[in-house]
């Protein structure tokens, strides 16, 4: 027996795979979407959506996932290791976005619940997600105008909301052997279920539901930008980054792994081409040292542009 709210956040979960996929195809205007259904021979299963060689987005997927089965992955019971061995219910959508103009930020989100779950005690039950923008030629109105929206969507559930789990996000899309973030963040939270179930969910929704308009306005702003060798190539070995991240330090790609997922799926989120360099250095004062000295920091942006105001 599941959580009696599972389908009530499923049922959201799919509207919001479906709404993201229409306006992406939408603002994209080149190319669709196209799904491809699987199922998890342990049980569950999903929808994969993916776009490619648009007219913006060069690969960009959106996956609903509906997994369950008779034991944790280590990936999520190493956290909660009181809830080893108990069996589980995991449901979400993850979405990922690899522009083709170097000026676009690359960004990704997602949004889950999970319930674990052992016979003669109360369900256990929690939620994750947020999503983070990853920019290779970062303008300073977008990334304030980014964490304006995640602010925002924060505040009804408390002031303290935001500065928490915009803190969070920084520390969790950290390259440690790299020594610097994976962009300029955004919001990331996890095992919530401190507030009461509505609550908890009305703050995944909120997050969900923010992501367009965090995005969207900065694809319109930098989509037609221009831009030529010396950019793509910048944006090809910065990829390298995200690619390092994922398969590196990604708690949701070790657990999609662990908990027999589907491969193909989960590994939608790598950029469809990608470069590394040994031992590449930015030239000191150029726009891709910029990158590097003003913006793959943890910085309270907000913070500082009301204390400047």
């Amino acid at each position: 027996m599941s959580h009696p709210h599972l389908d009530t956040v499923k049922r959201y979960l799919l509207d919001l795979q479906d709404t993201l996929c229409q306006a992406l195809a939408s603002e994209d205007g080149g190319a669709a979407f196209r799904e491809d259904a699987w199922e998890r021979a342990e049980g569950g299963g999903g929808r994969s959506r993916v776009i490619e060689n648009g007219a913006v987005f060069e690969k960009g997927g959106i996956n609903f996932s509906h997994v369950h089965g008779a034991m944790l992955p280590p990936s999520a019971s190493a956290a909660r290791p009181e809830l080893a061995g108990r069996s589980f219910h995991a449901v979400g959508v993850s979405w990922v976005l690899h522009p083709r103009n170097p000026h676009v930020p690359t960004s990704h989100g997602n949004v889950r619940f999970f319930i674990a779950e052992k016979p003669g005690e109360e369900p256990v039950w929690w939620f994750g997600g947020g999503y983070d923008l990853t920019p290779f030629y970062p303008v300073h109105d977008d990334v304030l105008h980014w964490h304006r929206v995640a602010r925002d969507a924060c505040v009804p559930f408390g002031d303290e909301v935001y500065p928490r789990f915009k803190r969070w996000c920084d520390e969790y899309f950290y390259l440690k052997h790299r020594d610097e973030t994976r962009g300029v963040g955004g919001l990331f939270f996890d095992d919530l279920n401190a507030w009461d179930f509505e609550t908890c969910f009305g703050f995944q929704r909120a997050v969900g539901d923010s992501f367009l308009d965090a995005y969207l306005p900065i694809v319109r702003r930098r989509r037609d930008d221009a831009c030529g060798e010396r950019e793509r190539a910048f944006q090809l070995y910065r990829r390298g980054r995200y690619v390092e991240f994922n398969l590196v330090w990604d708690r949701g790609t070790l657990f999609g792994l662990q908990s027999g997922g589907r491969t193909e799926s989960i590994l939608m989120s790598m950029p469809p081409v990608v470069e590394w360099h040994y031992g590449w250095r930015p030239e000191p004062g150029s726009a891709e040292a910029r990158l590097y000295s003003d913006y793959l920091i943890a910085r309270d942006w907000l913070g500082e542009e009301e204390g400047a105001a």
